[in-house]
């Protein structure tokens, strides 16, 4: 295997590892914070170099409903990363960015307008 092919196995067991403490962190958060709830991870991702931990959610409200809790959420981040200090071992824990997943409204746009020709090529038969 190639040095390549090994680092981005790494980093990905990395990101699986870091999306499932962040989010079990932030659950546990919102039961105490009612400002975190209906916030969702969709998925984690290491820059590089390892040093960021770009952190997406998905909220059904929309990206300025998210805007409103991101305030909360860089709350939280001193007292996240001492929790990942402390359940994954290595020598830092990279900085946490939290942003916001657009992804699956663009994939809800797309999907309703393939459902929309496809409803129009039907209504022409």
């Amino acid at each position: 295997m190639s040095d390549n092919r090994v680092s981005s196995i790494k980093r990905s067991q990395k990101e699986a590892q870091l999306f499932r403490i962040i989010s079990g962190l932030l659950q546990e958060a919102s039961i105490d914070n009612n400002v975190l709830r209906g916030l969702t991870i969709s998925h984690v991702k290491l820059s590089s170099d390892k040093s960021m931990c770009f952190v997406f959610f998905y909220i059904p409200e929309g990206k300025e409903a998210f805007k409103t809790r991101l305030e909360t959420l860089k709350l939280f981040k001193p007292s996240l990363r001492k929790a990942l200090a402390n359940r994954i071992p290595g020598r830092y824990v990279p900085q946490i960015k939290f942003i916001f997943d657009d992804k699956l409204e663009k994939q809800l746009e797309v999907e309703s307008l393939l459902d929309k020709v496809k409803k129009e090529l039907a209504d022409e038969e």
